[in-house]
Order: C-alpha cells, then sequence, then structure tokens
C-alpha cells in the first residue's frame, strides 16, 4: 500500500517560503523543473523545462529553489501523524510512503477501509489531495496510487494483476532515461511489449539493471517494505527555577543530566563524538555551541564544555550576563561503540595523551591545549592553525585553493615537508657570502654571492633554538651552510600597495643535519622555521 501526496515538494517549499501552494510555482534543481502546482501547469509549465522557457510562459510563476532538506523535514511529521494509526511505514521519498497492506486490510476490514483511514487521517492533518494504491509490490502500487482516480483517489490492483494493470504505462515510468531512449529506438514504447521479452536475452543485452527494469514491468517486484526504525530520543533538557545566575551552579546541576545522557548512550552501545549545547537565559538569548571529541564524551566532559561555554559567554569571572533559564544537551553525531574500540594491541600511549591534555584543559580553559592544523596558504605562519584541543581540525585557509608562491610548491625537487618550529617571531639574521658580506637578492634572482653561513642577530626575549641553554640567545655563533635551495621570489597580494610582501625565501641546511627556512625582504634577512 504506497501513499502518495500529489506535487510534494511544492507543497513543502511554498510553505518554508510564506506562499500559497495554490499559487504558480515551480520548483527548480540545476536550473530545470523539478515539480510544478496544479496553476503552474494550467500555464503550460512542465517538468524539465528551463528556467527561463517556463516564465516566458507562465509571466507570474514563482520561481522557488529546491531544498532536500525543506522537502524531507516537512514529510516527517507526516510519517508521524500515519505511524500513530498504522506502524510500520517505510518512507520511499518526501511526499511517497510504503507500507505492508495485510495489517490495515485484516484491522480496518478491507484494503479500501483502510486506505480511507489513511486519507481521513492526512485530511486531520491539513495534507489534502493524498492518494493511496494497492498492489503486489511497491512500483505497481505507486503508480496505482498515481492513476487513482480523482474522486475516490484508491486504487486496488487485484492480486496477480499487477502485469496486466501495468502494461499501457510508457517505459519511462521506470525512470531510467537511458534505457527507456533504447527501448523507445527498438520500438518497445510501452511497459506490456518490454515484459513480451525473454529474461535471458533481456540480462544478456541490457544488463542487470535492465533486468531489474523488466522484473518490474512484469509485475514481479520482491522488495520487501521495511518501517522505519524511530530513533531514540537522547536530547536531555534541563529547566532551572528559578534562573541560575552563576557558572558553578549551572555545572553542579548539569551533572545528574550528564551522567544520564551517557548511561543512556551506554545502553545502546553508543557513544556521542559531537555534542551541541544550548543555553537559554533570562534576556531570551539562546548561546549556542557545537563541541567535537577526540574520541567519546564521557559525563565529566559534558560537565566542562558546559562550564566552559557559559564562561566564555559572560565576563571574564564565573559570573553570568543573563541567569540561566534553560539548557539542552543535544548529541549531534552519534557512533556505534565498537567503531571506537581499542586494538587488541597499542592504544595506550594516546589513552594517556588524551586524558593528560583533557585534565589540563579542563583546569586552564578550552583554549589552553591546542594542535595545530596545516592549512592552505603561503608563508609558514599563514599555513598553520591552532585549534583547541578536542574541536574540528578545520584549517583557517582551505588547502585545495590555489596557492601560487607556497613554500610546499617551490621546488619540485624538495619534499612537501610542513615545517616542524615556527617561531611565532621571525628571528633577524645575517646570512654571509665567501668574502664575508652580507647576501642581497636583485630584482631577478641574482644572488650578490653564495651564500656559505649565516648568523642569528640580537633578539631580546627570543632564544635561538641552536643553542641548547633555551635562556640565552647566542647571537655570536656563525652556523655553516652545507647545502641551500632558493631564490623562490614570491610578491604576495601584488594588487594591494599598502601591504609590501615581495620577498625571497631560501631554505639552507647546517652541519648538525638541521634544515632552515629564511626569508629575505628588501636587504632583512629573517628565519622563519626549521625542519628538524
Amino acid at each position: 500500500m504506497v501513499v502518495w501526496v500529489p506535487d510534494w515538494p511544492v507543497t513543502a517549499a511554498a510553505v518554508a517560503a510564506g506562499r500559497s501552494p495554490d499559487e504558480p510555482i515551480a520548483i527548480l534543481e540545476k536550473g530545470k523543473v523539478l515539480a510544478t502546482s496544479a496553476a503552474a501547469r494550467a500555464g503550460g509549465v512542465r517538468r524539465g523545462l528551463r528556467a527561463r522557457d517556463a516564465q516566458s510562459r507562465c509571466p507570474e510563476l514563482v520561481v522557488l529553489k529546491y531544498d532536500p532538506v525543506i522537502d524531507a523535514r516537512a514529510f516527517d511529521p507526516v510519517i508521524g501523524c500515519l505511524e500513530a494509526l498504522i506502524p510500520g511505514i517505510q518512507v520511499i521519498r518526501p511526499g511517497m510512503c510504503a507500507l505492508k497492506a495485510r495489517g490495515p486490510t485484516r484491522f480496518y476490514g478491507s484494503e479500501p477501509a483502510a486506505a480511507e483511514k489513511l486519507l481521513d487521517r492526512l485530511e486531520t492533518f491539513d495534507v489534502p489531495g493524498g492518494r493511496v494504491g494497492v498492489a503486489d509490490g511497491p512500483f505497481a502500487a505507486e503508480q496505482a496510487a498515481r492513476s487513482s482516480p480523482a474522486q475516490t483517489r484508491i486504487l486496488v490492483v487485484p492480486p496477480g494483476e499487477s502485469a496486466e494493470f501495468l502494461a499501457p504505462f510508457s517505459v519511462d515510468t521506470l525512470e531510467q532515461p537511458t534505457l527507456a531512449d533504447l527501448l523507445r529506438r527498438l520500438g518497445l514504447r510501452s511497459l506490456g511489449a518490454f515484459a513480451q521479452l525473454s529474461p535471458t536475452e533481456v540480462l544478456t543485452r541490457f544488463g542487470p539493471d535492465g533486468a531489474f527494469a523488466h522484473r518490474l514491468a512484469c509485475g514481479y517486484d520482491e522488495r520487501s517494505v521495511v518501517g522505519r526504525e524511530v530513533p531514540p530520543e537522547l536530547i536531555r533538557i534541563l529547566d532551572f527555577e528559578p534562573a541560575v545566575d552563576r557558572v558553578d551552579q549551572v555545572a553542579f546541576a548539569v551533572r545528574s543530566v550528564a551522567d544520564e545522557l551517557i548511561a543512556r548512550l551506554t545502553e545502546l552501545g553508543l557513544v556521542c563524538t559531537t555534542l551541541r549545547v544550548e543555553a537559554g537565559t533570562e534576556s531570551g538569548r539562546i548561546h549556542e555551541r557545537e563541541w567535537l571529541h577526540p574520541r567519546w564524551f564521557t559525563a565529566a566532559d559534558v560537565v566542562d564544555r558546559v562550564r566552559w561555554q557559559l564562561q566564555g559567554s559572560g565576563t571574564a569571572t564565573s559570573e553570568l550576563t543573563s541567569p540561566v533559564v534553560r539548557l539542552r544537551l543535544i548529541p549531534e553525531q552519534v557512533d556505534p561503540v565498537g567503531a571506537h574500540v581499542e586494538g587488541l594491541w597499542g592504544g595506550g600511549p594516546d589513552e594517556r595523551i588524551h586524558r593528560a591534555l583533557s585534565r589540563v584543559q579542563s583546569m586552564l580553559g578550552h583554549g589552553a591545549v591546542a594542535s595545530v592544523v596545516i592549512g592552505g596558504g603561503r608563508g609558514s605562519a599563514e599555513r598553520q592553525t591552532l585549534i583547541p584541543w578536542g574541536d574540528r581540525p578545520v584549517p583557517a585557509h582551505p588547502v585545495d585553493q590555489p596557492w601560487p608562491g607556497s613554500i610546499s610548491s617551490a621546488d619540485p625537487r624538495w619534499p612537501t615537508l610542513a615545517p616542524t618550529t615556527i617561531f611565532p617571531t621571525p628571528l633577524p639574521a645575517q646570512v654571509l657570502a665567501e668574502d664575508g658580506s652580507q647576501v642581497s637578492v636583485s630584482a631577478r634572482g641574482a644572488l650578490s654571492g653564495t651564500p656559505t653561513a649565516f648568523r642569528l642577530a640580537p633578539d631580546p626575549g627570543v632564544a635561538d633554538p641552536g643553542v641548547a641553554d633555551p635562556g640565552v640567545a647566542d647571537s655570536n655563533k656563525l652556523h655553516p651552510i652545507t647545502a641551500w635551495a632558493g631564490p623562490w621570489l614570491v610578491d604576495e597580494r601584488w594588487w594591494d600597495p599598502r601591504p609590501d610582501s615581495r620577498r625571497a625565501r631560501f631554505q639552507f641546511t647546517t652541519a648538525d643535519t638541521r634544515a632552515w627556512l629564511f626569508t629575505l625582504h628588501q636587504t632583512t634577512w629573517q628565519a622563519e622555521a626549521t625542519y628538524d
């Protein structure tokens, strides 16, 4: 038994846009008409037309973009209202669902009586115009629902007569454009003509997809109806009466709710890896944030995220700007616990690292512990993004964009490795030639001499990474250069006259097997990073 709501994409999109479904409306997908309202069809708009052709036929046409999320979200309450009457409903697509006919038929006495109950249920839910088709399989039942008369809106195909019922339908009903075009060129324009072919010949000529379509045309549809499983309710809501104005009070109260949430997930064999926390205040504002976890959330982790979020929404102290009246914990992403179980060997060091970093983060704050994510960009400092521990590792600049002059693409002979140490402030330096003079680079990339050594210039507060004692800056030590590559001339943001970003990059290796990344800006040398 298939329940079909005609023009459902139009209805869902019109309600979301605040329009009436009775207006001439066309839903577009990839520049073509996907669905139309009855008024639009009366104006000559047909499915498959381009937007300009559709508007030329119907000047008053309202064009809306197809959004599958809105379509599915609007149809979910309709499924809920039908499941209250008959459970075990399978959603074929938004606007169409299927269910087994045996149970409702026995309960209500006949198939037409069960179909009338479903249509009445849709009418009471303010979903008019529904159609119901009953047949031996989902495909024939769908065509029966689409072909049902406007007076009764119900069409029942007797058992064993699905092939005879489907015979007059066009091969386009199979929704396989390539196969339908080939069948028409062979002179097979109806499902009845296609069904007369030998199954073996169809499989040999058209392959598995053609063989499946042939079985549908013959009325053999073995697909079973599998009712959807309603997901368990995992959202936890905590209301405060009276409102609470301190972070520690909210964190204390949310502990029991967090324990309940984690215990429920454990019963279901699930773990939460993404948690959304929504805090509503007396002022009407809702502080919401999505938190990620490198492993999975425990009750203590949930309490920590709530405390960090509330501290960030108020002042530097534990006082909130407005008292909290409601707190919602929403597990946005849950996974089976088996997908996160450690292997038989190893895993211990990762667990200890995670616990240690989480402990430090709980004491010092959410942003106190961060990991580096390498993204797009040209310079070393531009490519690194510090992400708080547990957050989604999304770089500040996308990697897939072209970055002319980036370090990773400077020379194909060099490996595309990122530096291991990037100095927060580049270290001033001197790069010397064989005669002791400082090396310079012309506008054409010509060097004044061969780089043979470099010396880090004095810089208060910055330690020389080549010195054993990090608290002493050795500005007199010469580092002999054993090999070098460059220069790579870079003119960043040449369209912006304000920042002068024309520079040359070099890579040096020293006798201690360390590699360095240097830049020359006008006459100033700087050490930006090292490769250990």
